[in-house]
């Protein structure tokens, strides 16, 4: 349930908001309809069920910008209307509000958060009209996650193929930055495909159709000349950096791989040391004794190794204690948990307290407000990375927006806001 209190926010909903009830019981969701037009909700709609809202939904335009809903519903209950609402092209805020015990509500809270949904809050039935403005007040409309619009295109192998052939693909890259100083410390590299008919697409245009049909090694290559080559460009221009670029589980699997990326960086004058490769826990799942064959080189050559969205994978703990890695990234799920619940502070904290323990330095990504920032500040986490910093970009426009990126006066202006 939400912890703040009436003091800490305006008395009334701010105006324009789109609010979304699904709920079964006619009483409750009348019940609900009533206290936020009091609240000074304008636009409410309703429904009974998961997929009558989806119904509703596909109508609405604009969209909904909050969905308060039950879980415990006939038909499409709340666990697949969540689901659903996790994969559409506009995903909503959520509001739960159910009479279900509170360690089913833990465990629907962290399923949404894995959806990717930005769960504002839990009530527990009946809702009153302070827990539900205080749930509400924690929307902020330029966090909202929206994922690219569904194209028509659908890209066959054959495109891939053209397009790496073509020198379509490349790196942008997005800021790592202090979290004591705010000093510029890295960048990370993330793949994008200049299409020639449909613009800059995102990876999720391509990297499941790359992995399933043995086209990810060559994407490898790509991103780690392109990024080893701008690195040492940019250390050449006295840019202090390191720059990560992910590598893929299949990838791990090829006993050839350290030897292929040792000569890549080096191939561009850059010593491995300024280069971070994050891989994901589950990586040391299959095939271990390859996986671990090739970390280990790589670790030994000078390469950091990072653990990417620690957390989020299997046995956790245990993958610690296999891979030598240098670096721990704490997954976006667990920075915006951490902002609205308590057991998700405690979470991170353990994370953050862990981490320092085993002398591994912490990036948290997904860091998208100051209250994100204050938070990880208080932990001791060590880096961030996210929006409230600065989006993706082209490695043309990167020396620009460092020569713009002032340390001193971005902390004074962040303890402002």
């Amino acid at each position: 349930m939400p912890t703040s209190t009436d003091s800490e926010h305006p008395t009334r909903l701010p105006p324009g908001l789109r609010l979304l009830i699904v709920e079964d019981h006619d009483f409750q969701r009348q019940l609900l309809a009533g206290l936020l037009r009091r609240l000074g909700a304008e636009e409410v709609h309703e429904a009974t069920c998961g997929r009558s809202a989806l119904e509703l939904m596909a109508t609405l335009e604009p969209p909904a910008d909050i969905v308060i809903s039950d879980l415990d519903m006939p038909g499409m209950d709340g666990m697949e209307f969540i689901r659903r609402l996790g994969e559409s092209w506009h995903e909503p805020a959520l509001i739960i509000v159910s009479a279900l015990e509170p360690s089913l509500i833990r465990s629907v809270r962290t399923m949404a958060t894995a959806y990717g949904l930005s769960l504002l809050g839990t009530i527990e039935k009946p809702a009153t009209p302070s827990e539900l403005l205080t749930a509400l007040c924690n929307y902020k409309p330029d966090q909202r996650r929206r994922r690219p619009p569904p194209t028509t295109a659908s890209y066959s192998v054959a495109d891939l193929e053209a397009g790496l052939a073509g020198d379509q693909f490349e790196p942008f890259f997005q800021p790592k930055v202090e979290l004591a100083t705010g000093r510029l410390c890295g960048l990370e590299a993330l793949a994008r495909w200049r299409h020639p008919e449909h613009g800059v697409l995102s990876p999720y245009a391509f990297i499941d159709t790359m992995e399933a049909r043995g086209l990810i090694d060559a994407l490898t290559d790509i991103m780690i000349d392109k990024a080893s080559a701008w690195c040492a460009f940019w250390r050449n221009r006295d840019l202090d950096i390191q720059v990560s670029v992910n590598i893929s589980i299949q990838s791990l699997a090829d006993v050839g791989l350290a030897e292929s990326l040792i000569e890549r960086v080096r191939r561009q004058g850059l010593d491995p040391c300024h280069m971070i490769l994050e891989i994901t826990e589950t990586a040391v799942m299959i095939d271990v004794g390859r996986v671990l064959e090739n970390l280990a080189r790589l670790r030994m050559k000078g390469f950091t190794l990072s653990i990417d969205d620690y957390g989020t994978g299997y046995s956790s703990m245990q993958q610690l204690t296999r891979i030598a890695a240098g670096e721990l990234k704490i997954d976006r799920s667990f920075i915006n948990y951490a902002s609205l619940h308590k057991e998700g502070r405690v979470i991170l904290k353990s994370n953050l307290e862990m981490a320092r323990k085993l002398n591994l330095a912490t990036v948290a990504e997904g860091v998208e407000t100051p209250d994100d920032w204050a938070l990880l500040s208080e932990y001791g986490c060590d880096h961030a990375q996210g929006y409230l910093i600065a989006r993706p970009m082209a490695a043309d426009a990167v020396e620009g927006w460092a020569q713009k990126w002032d340390p001193e006066r971005w902390l004074i202006e962040l303890s402002a806001r």
